[in-house]
């Protein structure tokens, strides 16, 4: 008997298209106009899997997906959801909610048909599990709040919001790598507020902002008298995370030292407080965050194995700008709509030439990059439409003749008057260039991140914060 197949979809003529091609591939389809519809059905006839829609009328996918947990149908029935409407949140609730995958309209009918055949095969390998487990999990949504909802319908992008409903219900240490500028933060924040302790604490710590003997304190807290300047007790950032999560942004430049007492707090979620032999427990997830290879970083012998085994267990990647074109105008507008409601200015609108630069540039700054120039440009603009030659005036200036200028200007100083204006250029470039990520900077100057808080500081660069 071929596998039946469950098409509920608020369009006639997609039924039918569906029905057509489900069944030219050797398909039994059954359909339902919507999600009450389909509930019904699967009171009293057997499917193999539900093709649905996400927006419907009334009973929609989510209502459906909803229904499936109360009325506790077996979870090795797939859903695969298929929407115009390919956001952020839909396709982390749709996950969350037991879908098996998500995918976009107008339909890939390649794509379609792959994605049945995956979703048949991995429930049948599903259902042999369920004959040896009576067990049956259905668990709530934390719905997503606040301003920071991720943006983005691109194909990268919907695979992490794929992962990130998957993982987010669970306990696990998650590993997020991107390049600097990607958000990896803003999927930091989101797994939190998906996880069961969005009501906690999320407690970010930057490992390279802080000297190596400050952040042990910063991380595991200390005791009165534990050393010099120890004037009082002080909460660590474990312990401030009760119940919630903790973030570690550039874990790659956690001190070597400091790596095995962060692998056992991972592991017995106990620690002890800078001088004190009391042990304390914690009830904390970790998420952490690098621009850099771990994995390199372990061949280098700068971070140690067993702490990358530990924390790559899941790992999620955000992607470049450049891999996920099509949500720079989404991005665009939304930086610029957030701009103009906190100045308190018309709402404003990019015209098709300036669109058309906004697609062209390459972004190695990331989404921060696309934001200081979206906000530069809005405040050239005054609430006025943004033009590309306001995008030009915005943009980073090529260096090639001003350097030439420059350096024609430099041979006419004092030798180390010379020496010293240029290294001040070039730190300065390689701060433009990485967003103002010290760590980052650091890199392409080919020098060592302290060495470079020196130089800001004698050479009167310091900024105020993490950008030039």
């Amino acid at each position: 008997m071929p596998d039946r197949v469950l098409v509920v979809d608020d369009e006639r003529n997609l039924r039918l298209t569906l029905r057509e091609i489900l069944t030219a591939n050797g398909y039994g389809v059954l359909e339902a106009e919507n999600g009450q519809a389909a509930l019904d059905l699967l009171q009293h006839d057997e499917v193999e899997l539900v093709l649905c829609d996400w927006k419907m009328p009334g009973a929609d996918g989510e209502f459906l997906l909803r229904g499936m947990v109360a009325l506790d149908h077996r979870p090795s029935l797939p859903v695969i959801v298929m929407t115009a409407h390919g956001t952020g949140s839909n396709a982390m609730r749709a996950i969350q909610l037991g879908a098996y995958n998500f995918i976009t309209k107008p339909l890939d009918l390649d794509e379609l048909l792959a994605t049945v055949r995956r979703a048949l095969q991995h429930a049948r390998l599903q259902s042999e599990v369920e004959e040896l487990r009576a067990e049956r999990s259905g668990r709530g949504l934390e719905q997503e709040t606040g301003a920071e909802a991720m943006i983005g319908t691109s194909r990268p992008m919907l695979d992490l919001f794929k992962a990130i409903g998957r993982v987010a219900p669970t306990d696990t240490a998650v590993l997020i790598l991107g390049e600097s500028g990607t958000g990896k933060e803003l999927v930091a924040r989101t797994i939190h507020r998906q996880s069961r302790r969005a009501g906690k604490p999320f407690v970010v710590v930057n490992c390279a902002a802080l000297p190596p003997e400050l952040l042990e304190s910063e991380l595991f807290g200390h005791e009165k008298g534990a050393f010099t300047g120890a004037l009082a007790r002080r909460t660590g950032k474990f312990e401030s995370a009760d119940g919630g999560t903790v973030f570690l942004d550039e874990i790659g430049e956690l001190p070597l030292a400091l790596q095995p007492k962060l692998l056992r707090i991972l592991q017995e979620h106990t620690f002890e407080r800078l001088g004190s032999t009391e042990t304390t427990a914690a009830d904390f997830r970790l998420v952490a965050a690098t621009n850099r290879s771990l994995q390199e970083e372990v061949q280098e012998k700068r971070f140690r194995a067993d702490l990358f085994y530990r924390l790559q267990v899941f790992s999620l990647t955000v992607p470049p700008l450049r891999q996920r074109r099509t949500d720079i105008l989404p991005l665009a507008e939304f930086f610029l709509r957030r701009f103009s409601a906190r100045n308190s200015l018309p709402p404003s609108t990019f015209t098709d030439d300036a669109v058309l630069l906004l697609q062209q540039q390459g972004y190695p700054g990331n989404v921060r990059e696309l934001e200081h120039l979206v906000e530069h440009a809005a405040v050239l603009a005054a609430g006025r439409v943004i033009t590309a030659d306001l995008l030009r005036q915005s943009l980073p200036q090529t260096p090639l003749a001003s350097d030439r200028e420059d350096l024609s200007r430099l041979l006419q100083l004092p030798f180390h008057e010379s020496v010293a204006a240029w290294e001040k250029k070039l730190i300065w470039t390689a701060l433009e260039q990485t967003s103002g990520n010290k760590a980052d900077a650091a890199r392409r100057l080919g020098i060592q991140r302290r060495l470079l808080y020196e130089k800001l500081k004698a050479l009167g660069l310091e900024p105020t914060d993490d950008t030039p």
